[in-house]
């Protein structure tokens, strides 16, 4: 599925990025302070000058469940459109996948210019969308903090809670890297 020493890798950007940020490579990474580092706006659609009133209510009432986030391009930087509906822990899954798509270059097998703004809507291939699930798994996640939240026997409304994601997040993650795995082992090995 990935190729060789991508999920290694994408660990360390995870914690390559907390210790830019003086973080410990157990704590949280705000997303929204994350986009600012990077130089990627926030907005909803709501706050798009050139999105027709109209538009952004279908987009925030009828077809609130029909989108998550999108990345647009712009000439000056990025901005990732994002559903106001949506709760918070899944706005933080939301924003971080497209920033792992910024984080790995990736370019999207297709590209969209709106008529009116000539912003261009992109959209990527499966191998790029796995990859920018894992990065994004990682970046609110790192494997560390999972560790530490087993050792710790953190509740998981408390983790996911600590962490800004959501239970599902929390356990896909958990059984994906194989802590869950390992903290079981390890507990009947000490029995």
């Amino acid at each position: 599925m990935f190729e060789r020493g991508f999920k290694s890798w994408c660990e360390e950007v995870s914690l390559q990025i907390r210790r830019e940020l003086k973080l410990p490579p157990t704590a949280p990474l705000n997303p929204s302070k994350f986009a600012e580092i990077l130089g990627v706006r926030l907005l909803f659609p709501n706050q798009l000058r050139d999105l027709p009133k109209e538009v952004s209510a279908r987009l925030t009432s009828v077809h609130s469940d029909s989108w998550s986030a999108i990345t647009v391009a712009t000439g000056k930087r990025p901005m990732i459109i994002y559903n106001p509906d949506h709760s918070p822990a899944r706005q933080a899954s939301d924003l971080m996948h497209e920033m792992a798509h910024i984080l790995l270059n990736h370019e999207p097998s297709r590209v969209f210019i709106t008529p009116k703004s000539g912003a261009a809507l992109r959209t990527h291939d499966q191998t790029q969308e796995q990859e920018a699930n894992w990065l994004c798994g990682c970046l609110l996640l790192p494997r560390e903090a999972l560790v530490a939240i087993r050792r710790q026997g953190l509740p998981e409304e408390d983790a996911c809670a600590r962490f800004g994601v959501s239970r599902d997040m929390l356990r896909y993650r958990m059984n994906a890297t194989g802590v869950n795995r390992q903290t079981r082992n390890h507990r009947s090995n000490r029995r």
